[in-house]
C-alpha cells in the first residue's frame, strides 16, 4: 500500500516533472482515496478506460494522456464533465505524465519503444524529446517494417524514401511529425513515430528518408505498463493495464 500523496511525490521525483513545459498538467489531476492497493494504468483517460479501472477496483488510474490541456475548454461539461464525474463518484485517483512519460530513459514511450524494436540510443542530446540510434545491424527495409508489425500489432503506414537497407534511425512516439526535417538532417534511414501529415510524403521522397507512422496509441502502449509494474513491484501493489485498441 501507498499513500495518494506518496505515490505523487514519488512519480514527480522518478519522472523529473518539474524539468518540462509541458501542454497539460502531469501528476494528480483527479483526487481519489488516499490509500493505494491497486493501480490500473491505461494510454488514455477516456471513459472506457476509467469504466474499466472502476470495475476492477483499482484506487489509482494512471494514463499518459489526462485531462486539461493547453487551450482547450476549461467547463466541465460534455465528454469531459462525464468522464471526470464517473472518477469521482468512483473516488479514483487519476495521475497523468504526457511529456515525463516520453522521455524517461528507461520507463519512457521511447527507451520501451526502442527496447521493442532493438534500437540502440546512441545518447545524443539527452534532452531532447525525439531520439536517434542504430540498430545492430543493417536490415533490409522490408524485414524492418515487419518487426515493428509484428511486435506492435499493428499495420504501419510507411512513406518510402530511397534506401533498401536501413540501420540509423529516429523515432519519437505519438504525434512527432514536426521534427521529421530535423531527423532527415540528423542522417537517419528511417524516421517512426505514431502519426503523419500530409507534408511528410513530400519531404521522405525529396530526402530519400523513409516515414513510419506506427500509430499514435500503439507506440505510447508501453510507457504506462513499465511504470504500473514498477510500481507494482516497488510498493507490493496489484497493477492491471488497460488495453483499448484504437486506430489512431
Amino acid at each position: 500500500m501507498i499513500t495518494q500523496q506518496a505515490l505523487s511525490n514519488h512519480l514527480a521525483t522518478l519522472l523529473s516533472v518539474n524539468d518540462f513545459n509541458d501542454y497539460c498538467p502531469n501528476g494528480l489531476q483527479i483526487e481519489g482515496k488516499s490509500d493505494i492497493h491497486k493501480i490500473a494504468t491505461a494510454v488514455t483517460a477516456s471513459k472506457a478506460a476509467i469504466d474499466a479501472a472502476t470495475a476492477w477496483g483499482a484506487d489509482a488510474l494512471i494514463v499518459h494522456h489526462g485531462f486539461f490541456w493547453r487551450n482547450e475548454p476549461q467547463p466541465l461539461v460534455g465528454n469531459k464533465g462525464a468522464r471526470i464525474r464517473c472518477a469521482m463518484k468512483a473516488d479514483l485517483n487519476i495521475f497523468a505524465y504526457h511529456l515525463p512519460l516520453d522521455a524517461h530513459p528507461t520507463l519512457g514511450n521511447n527507451a520501451q519503444l526502442a527496447q521493442l524494436l532493438d534500437i540502440e540510443d546512441d545518447g545524443a542530446d539527452s534532452k531532447r524529446i525525439w531520439r536517434t540510434g542504430q540498430l545492430a545491424a543493417p536490415m533490409l527495409l522490408d524485414g524492418f517494417i515487419e518487426r515493428i508489425r509484428r511486435n506492435l500489432r499493428r499495420e504501419p503506414q510507411v512513406l518510402f524514401g530511397s534506401a533498401k537497407e536501413v540501420k540509423r534511425i529516429a523515432w519519437c512516439t505519438g504525434a512527432a511529425q514536426s521534427y521529421f526535417a530535423q531527423a532527415i538532417d540528423a542522417g537517419v534511414d528511417v524516421f517512426i513515430t505514431g502519426e503523419v501529415s500530409e507534408s511528410c510524403y513530400h519531404l521522405a521522397q525529396e530526402s530519400g528518408v523513409h516515414y513510419i507512422a506506427a500509430g499514435h496509441h500503439a507506440t505510447e502502449r508501453y510507457g504506462v505498463q513499465a511504470l504500473g509494474q514498477l510500481l507494482a513491484t516497488t510498493y507490493q501493489l496489484e497493477h492491471q493495464y488497460i488495453e483499448l485498441p484504437n486506430p489512431v
